[in-house]
């Protein structure tokens, strides 16, 4: 029975694939530079292992036009090996660092000649299962605009036009509840005004009268006094 489920493991084991042994490798997709410059092309790769001292990186380079790939550059066994025939002998330099899984290389007075496909594979014994990755290299003689920053563009303009269009609302709003008050205040002030100028003009009428009306009265009152004292 234990001899049975030892040979069931093994099987198992056999037909499962172990996490630990896969490996990605990661460089850019697309860099543009321009003719007579340097540019860095990053290759790196993560692993469930740790970072073995026997760690390989290889770059192969495929111009445009061309069906086959050569090889460029090797680094194995803690020394990098530049390819001494190929079209980047003498302008090729390794600016990596295995230790921290960085394979990058340093591709030097670009000419546009270079304008390719270049492959980065990367091999962490024991996981050297997968896939080698691919960064294009297009060279100018002016950078182009890329679309990234051109989406980019438009996308802030409008953006900020939508922010002034609230700005400028939020502010037409306030002019206008401000005038609204002031016309209110304004109103209420004029009214005041009116009734206290019209209770200071009755307050002489009241107090003072026409005289010649009030000597008039007394003597009427003089003579019904009389007649009443003659009675």
């Amino acid at each position: 029975m234990l001899t049975i489920l030892a040979l069931a493991s093994v099987i198992l084991l056999g037909i499962v694939p172990q996490q630990s042994e896969a490996i990605v490798i990661y460089t850019g997709w697309e860099r543009h530079a321009l003719v007579g410059s340097d540019i860095r092309l990053s290759c790196s790769f993560f692993s469930w292992r740790w970072t073995s001292d026997d760690v390989t990186f290889s770059w192969s380079y495929r111009a445009d036009g061309a069906r086959d790939s050569i090889s460029v550059f090797h680094y194995t066994g803690g020394s990098p090996y530049v390819d001494n025939k190929g079209p980047f002998r003498d302008r090729l330099e390794f600016v990596g660092n295995p230790g921290r899984r960085d394979g990058s290389i340093l591709l030097k007075n670009l000419d546009y000649g270079d304008n390719g496909t270049f492959t980065c594979d990367a091999k962490n014994p024991p996981d050297i299962v997968g896939r080698a990755s691919s960064v294009r290299l297009l060279v100018f003689e002016k950078v182009p605009i890329q679309a990234g920053v051109i989406t980019g563009a438009i996308i802030g303009a409008v953006l900020g036009l939508l922010v002034l269009v609230v700005v400028i609302y939020y502010l037409m709003r306030f002019l206008v509840a401000r005038r609204v008050f002031n016309l209110s205040v304004s109103k209420h002030g004029k009214k005041g005004k009116g009734k206290e100028g019209s209770q200071q003009r009755q307050v002489p009428v009241l107090s003072i009268g026409d005289p010649s009306k009030l000597k008039a009265a007394a003597s009427e009152k003089k003579k019904q006094e009389s007649r009443k004292d003659k009675k």
